[in-house]
């Protein structure tokens, strides 16, 4: 697995961007606040807890995933940066999915999200109490939507048609 460097600009960037956008949107740091820029995009990757993000393309991509989220998503960097981010979800969850994201793009962010997602292998498992929020670019501009959870529990792997 090719796993962000901490000196790559985009992965410092991001992750700035990922920390203001959350304390505006929350009140909250995602991260220690007095870590530099480059400390933080390495404690970023190596969180104990999920964090994803993905553009404002009409079928949004992925554009970060932390080593957490590569894990539990069973994806290498170069899978994760290329997948549409619909994807992490089963098909019969997708138009959930999209009403959580519009209200999130309508909110700014909510703090209350659980679903059922999905890893590449087909491993299912609830989140729980996921922190979903818009992104902005250096102009303020809405750039993508960032999600981060810390609760999830694998489910039996079965089929979305042989729920009950």
């Amino acid at each position: 697995m090719l796993a962000p460097c901490p000196a790559n600009r985009y992965w410092v960037e991001h992750a700035e961007r990922l920390r203001r956008a959350f304390h505006a949107l929350t009140g909250r740091d995602l991260l220690d606040a007095a870590l530099s820029p480059e400390a933080a995009a390495e404690s970023l990757f190596r969180a104990p807890f999920v964090v994803l993000s993905h553009d404002i393309a009409p079928d949004p991509i992925l554009t970060y995933g932390n080593s957490k989220a590569l894990e539990l998503f069973e994806l290498s960097w170069e899978e994760l940066i290329r997948m549409p981010s619909r994807h992490t979800a089963e098909a019969p969850d997708r138009a959930e999915r999209a009403r959580l994201l519009a209200r999130v793009a309508a909110q700014g962010f909510i703090d209350d999200y659980s679903g059922v997602r999905i890893s590449r292998t087909g491993k299912r498992f609830l989140i729980e109490r996921a922190t979903v929020w818009n992104l902005v670019d250096d102009a303020g501009q809405r750039c993508g939507q960032a999600a981060m959870f810390r609760e999830w529990q694998y489910l039996e792997n079965i089929g979305p048609d042989q729920r009950r």
